[in-house]
């Protein structure tokens, strides 16, 4: 690329982010203004100030939401993405699988179709078993596994390596593959064992890679697998939705200075092995959740870091699982926690690009907004039982409607979009799902909130635990003593606040809040109902 086109890419691009930003703080002044309107007539309690406080502090990340899924929707439906490359593959590549205490027998079916699909390209492509499993039975197990997959497969086409130690977890496991057994390789797609992808879709990633020659890493878009309960059916339905819409808006405006999202993508050994080598933090703990610093590092380094734009509905060939229920996303949950809140330590290097630390910026506001997220149900109960005297019904109305609009806008906008593009005789089929999806996400929302909220507390006051656990991946049925013994504090939550909403004496303040207490109040039926893998 020569020097003009560069200066001309560069001004394209602080045009684009200057309009993002505007379209976000436009969005958000509107919503404090709304919120002003609604909080102030009458006077100003005690709750109602902190109810404002909260607000202003959601407002960042609700604009962010609103302002992506709104460019994300235009993308799509403007559509018109460039042509792919479709020439012969010439680099070689490995597909590497990280595992850790897996059931083999899960992990790898879906390789062997990969790898055979893949097998007209000869030596091109190799897989590689990259196993941090450290317990004797289950590595025995494992090695067994691998040896019967391999058998009777072209000669150095599976390798396997077990380390003893998971010294640095998942990143220090593959910098290990890099720096001792990546010779020959020129490109690396990373998967991780509950991930899969077509050879189709690994095709795409390794022929971008080829045109591009200073494209570090290309991620592909990832969908949920397909779930027999319906906790994963209804998660993968918004995830599918919501999930393009804001991968399109955001790769607008960030352009090459793209996200990782640490598994099925495409990258190229030589910088990454350079560039994204993770020592431990100031506090001496290792980076538990890698994948922002490394494409952060990339950036700075001049390397160019994408999401493959996918105009499709849905990412039918790369995919990964869902939790199946409830209570494994909360366990699942609080381990990103662990790893998104390690960002904190890394937001005034100024080794990595600046947009890399605003990646991580929002993984940090993820969870550390929950608190403000969840404070204001109880102080809307507070304020409705004891100074509710002078709120313009209408105005909250619309403020409830509008602020949930614009966090679920790149949702709502993905629905939109595959509605337009869904034929006349399937729109009622689609239409029906929408809303049980949508239905689904307003009880499980306000159980996130609740659970994120404790997370966050923990971390503040030294009472979380440390490490990287594997997740449960197997759907089952939820006993109702378990949910119970794991739900009950969101229960008892909800229930408080629903008292506090009743005891306002108003119909108006119980329905104004039900949408949001009812999730709370309704959490261990909702575990136990939506976890049955024969259910509706």
């Amino acid at each position: 690329m020569s020097a003009r086109q560069e200066a001309v890419r560069r001004a394209a691009r602080r045009r684009r982010r200057a309009a993002f930003a505007g379209l976000a703080i436009g969005i958000a002044t509107l919503l404090l203004a709304l919120g002003i309107g609604v909080l102030a007539p009458g006077g100003w309690s005690v709750w109602e100030v902190l109810l404002l406080v909260c607000l202003i502090g959601n407002l960042p990340w609700i604009a962010l939401a609103a302002a992506t899924g709104t460019v994300g929707l235009i993308v799509r439906l403007r559509g018109g993405a460039a042509p792919e490359p479709d020439g012969p593959v010439t680099l070689r590549t490995a597909i590497a699988v990280c595992v850790r205490d897996e059931a083999m027998g899960e992990v790898l079916p879906p390789l062997a179709r990969l790898m055979d699909g893949l097998a007209p390209w000869g030596d091109r492509f190799a897989l590689v078993l990259l196993s941090d499993t450290t317990d004797p039975a289950r590595a025995a197990a494992e090695e067994a596994a691998v040896a019967a997959f391999s058998a009777g497969r072209p000669g150095g086409r599976v390798l396997y390596r077990r380390r003893a130690k998971n010294t640095g977890y998942k990143a220090g496991n593959v910098m290990d593959f890099l720096d001792h057994h990546a010779e020959g390789f020129d490109l690396m797609v990373l998967l991780d064992a509950d991930s899969e992808m077509s050879p189709d879709s690994v095709l795409r990633l390794v022929r971008a890679m080829e045109a591009e020659p200073r494209l570090g890493l290309l991620q592909s878009p990832i969908a949920g697998r397909p779930a027999a309960a319906p906790f994963g059916r209804l998660f993968n339905a918004g995830h599918r939705a919501g999930g393009q819409t804001w991968t399109l808006g955001q790769g607008w405006w960030q352009g090459d200075e793209g996200p990782f999202w640490g598994h099925n993508a495409a990258i190229r050994i030589a910088p990454f092995r350079q560039h994204c080598r993770l020592g431990p933090l100031p506090d001496g703990s290792h980076i538990l959740s890698h994948d922002h610093v490394e494409a952060a590092r990339l950036h700075a380094a001049g390397w160019g870091v994408r999401v493959l734009p996918d105009m499709r509905d849905g990412a039918g060939g790369s995919l990964e699982s869902a939790p199946p229920h409830l209570l494994a996303f909360l366990v699942r949950d609080r381990r990103w926690a662990a790893g998104n809140l390690q960002y904190r330590h890394l937001l005034r290097d100024r080794s990595l690009s600046r947009v890399g630390r605003f990646q991580m910026l929002q993984a940090i506001l993820h969870y550390l907004l929950a608190p403000l997220w969840f404070a204001m149900l109880p102080l809307a109960a507070l304020n409705a039982a004891f100074d509710a005297e002078g709120t313009p019904r209408g105005a909250l109305v619309a403020l409830l409607l509008l602020g949930y609009a614009a966090l679920h806008t790149p949702r709502l906008a993905g629905h939109v979009a595959a509605l337009l593009r869904t034929p006349p005789g399937g729109r009622l089929a689609y239409l029906r799902l929408a809303v049980s999806e949508s239905l689904f996400l307003l009880l499980f929302d306000p159980i996130i909130a609740f659970h994120n909220t404790v997370v966050v507390l923990s971390h503040a006051l030294g009472l979380s635990q440390a490490g990287w656990p594997s997740q449960s991946r197997e759907e089952r049925r939820i006993p109702w003593a378990e949910a119970a013994a794991f739900l009950w504090p969101h229960t008892l939550a909800g229930l408080v606040i629903l008292g506090l909403l009743l005891a306002s004496g108003s119909v108006f303040a119980v329905l104004a809040g039900l949408p949001a207490v009812a999730g709370l109040v309704l959490a261990i039926p909702f575990c136990v109902l939506t976890a049955a893998p024969d259910a509706g």
